[in-house]
């Protein structure tokens, strides 16, 4: 949240009501806000380059209670993978963006973007998820004059909530606003024009979907205000003395107040309780919450996510930061945001990363910090995907690979691999193994028998299928990184079946009577190197070769 002092949202606005405090954009074509209609800058924003497996510092290993790496690394859990980064817009005047939100709705992400420097400048992306392996950003829209601090996507429309200088605005009557953008098919469409509702704040810095309200929380000295969702019609605003964020769980509405902690609404936003915080929030800082199911979580800046009761208030625990990065400034070692997906807690640490903790029961457990760069300011996640802000490392999406049950189902009769991270199996053993509900982790893999692993998996160096010897896959696997390819080596009579989705940052080598062999109607092969293929080599099956490497 930024102190409103400096610059004009020079938009010009339409009164629809003064009432209301409604006003529609006119002319989209205005120097102030604007659409990226070059196809190819938005496509260069996409970069693979740190793209592929993804370690996880797990707490002891952090701690200094085991080693990292070495023959001797237990198999871990959570094979997670960096698909891309988005890089944040820039523009003439407008360099330093950075993502301050997201919100996924299907297979799209919406991000919001603004300046952490004086005056005002901002952003929204929309991004295609459909394919895990091509994100693409299909949308973009510049605020030249204004931030974008958070953002929503409901039927058609995206909301974007920001800050604006009403001083020196004609139409602003406050600091924040909420914008109301019509999108179709991941793309903006103005024709119909945008929607514009004030309040009363420093900078409106959070926004949600409540059936058919739009709710705004804006700051210090500021309001949670319902509008209606259709017209932007002020329905209903409650004074707070410094809000930050808000969170709906069904019929519940949370609050979260930096001066006083946590207010529960009901859907005329009285408060019905209260969960009393004294933690630091810092000035002007963001802080998130978020409800796992009966939980509330809170993220508290230094001591980091807080775990209260979200019925009692009760408090439960305190989630600690852990430190990996070295040289880390202790004030940049900071709870900004927390989310959940199921049964994980994602913390957004700043300068410490993005923690994983597992959320089962009524507490949660630090499992390890994910190796993402840069500063991890905002987090969000939905089904299984991860979604994380990291400064000028831009927007970083992660997947989960999560096994899917129908795979698991399959595979039952296997036992779930437990062993060594380095698998060497015995000359003509013939062994079968699942990756558990959670996927596996993998440093290597070297087949000198029969091997069948069924689920999801990671291997962060090589696979080698030595001759005659066969690995069969029934599930995901996801091979090494883009700044450090891993090869997949299918030797002389060795054979590689693949039933599911295959990943390779690095080549596919196949040696002399070499057969790769894909099975149903669904498998996906995505090679970021090449596929070497001598003519007495066999690829047989039905399959989607992503970047046609094949």
């Amino acid at each position: 949240m930024k102190r409103v002092s400096q610059l004009l949202l020079a938009i010009s606005f339409i009164a629809i009501s003064c009432s209301d405090e409604t006003t529609v954009f006119e002319d989209r074509l205005q120097d102030d806000i604007s659409i990226e209609e070059n196809e190819a800058k938005l496509q260069s924003s996409i970069n693979f380059d740190n793209a592929g497996v993804l370690d996880i510092y797990e707490e002891d290993q952090i701690t200094g209670k085991t080693a990292r790496g070495g023959a001797n690394q237990q198999v871990g859990d959570y094979p997670l993978t960096l698909v891309a980064q988005i890089e944040a817009p820039s523009y003439d005047g407008a360099t330093n963006l950075g993502a301050t939100h997201v919100f996924i709705d299907g297979d799209y992400a919406y991000v919001s973007y603004n300046t952490v420097e004086g005056g005002y400048a901002g952003g929204v992306d929309i991004i295609n998820i459909s394919d895990p392996n091509n994100p693409r950003v299909t949308g973009r829209l510049y605020y030249t004059n204004a931030d974008i601090n958070s953002i929503a996507y409901d039927n058609g429309y995206v909301y974007a909530v920001g800050g604006v200088d009403a001083e020196k605005s004609v139409t602003a009557t406050s600091n924040s606003f909420v914008a109301k953008i019509p999108v179709s098919n991941g793309r903006f469409n103005l024709s119909s024009g945008i929607s514009y509702g004030f309040q009363e704040g420093f900078n409106a810095n959070d926004v949600a979907i409540s059936g058919n309200e739009v709710l705004v929380t804006s700051g210090r000295d500021g309001f949670v205000k319902a509008y209606d969702k259709n017209s932007l019609e002020a329905l209903n605003e409650v004074p707070f003395a410094d809000l930050r964020s808000v969170a709906i769980s069904d019929s519940k509405i949370a609050v979260l107040d930096a001066s006083t902690g946590v207010k529960i609404l009901d859907q005329n936003l009285s408060t019905t309780s209260e969960i009393a915080i004294s933690s630091d929030f810092g000035p002007s800082a963001k802080r998130t919450l978020d409800f796992m199911n009966e939980n509330i979580l809170v993220s508290e800046g230094s001591k980091g996510a807080g775990v209260y009761n979200g019925t009692t208030g009760q408090f439960i625990e305190h989630i600690p930061i852990l430190l990996d990065p070295e040289n880390v400034a202790q004030q940049d070692v900071v709870t900004n945001a927390v989310a959940t997906n199921n049964d994980i807690v994602l913390m957004a640490n700043g300068g410490a990363g993005l923690c994983l903790s597992e959320g089962e029961g009524s507490s949660a457990d630090p499992y390890g910090i994910i190796q993402l760069n840069g500063s991890i300011n905002y987090v969000a996640s939905k089904g299984d995907y991860i979604f994380a802000a990291s400064g000028t490392n831009g927007l970083q999406i992660v997947k989960l690979n999560r096994p899917s049950n129908s795979l698991v189902e399959r595979c039952a009769t296997t036992t779930e691999f437990r062993g060594n991270s380095n698998v060497n199996t015995e000359t003509g053993s013939v062994l079968a193994y699942n990756s558990g509900s959670r996927g596996k982790r993998l440093q290597r893999i070297d087949v000198n028998g029969e091997l069948l692993l069924c689920g999801s998996w990671t291997v962060r160096n090589y696979v080698n299928i030595n001759d005659n010897r066969v690995l069969e896959l029934n599930g995901t696997m996801v091979v090494g990184r883009n700044r450090q390819r891993r090869n997949i080596t299918v030797t002389e009579g060795a054979t590689l079946r693949v039933e599911g989705n295959l990943t390779v940052y690095g080549d596919i080598i196949m040696n002399d009577g070499a057969t790769i062999e894909f099975l149903g109607d669904d498998s996906v092969v995505n090679v970021f190197g090449t596929v070497s293929r001598p003519a007495n080599s066999t690829v047989t099956g039905t399959f989607r070769d992503v970047r046609n490497k094949f």
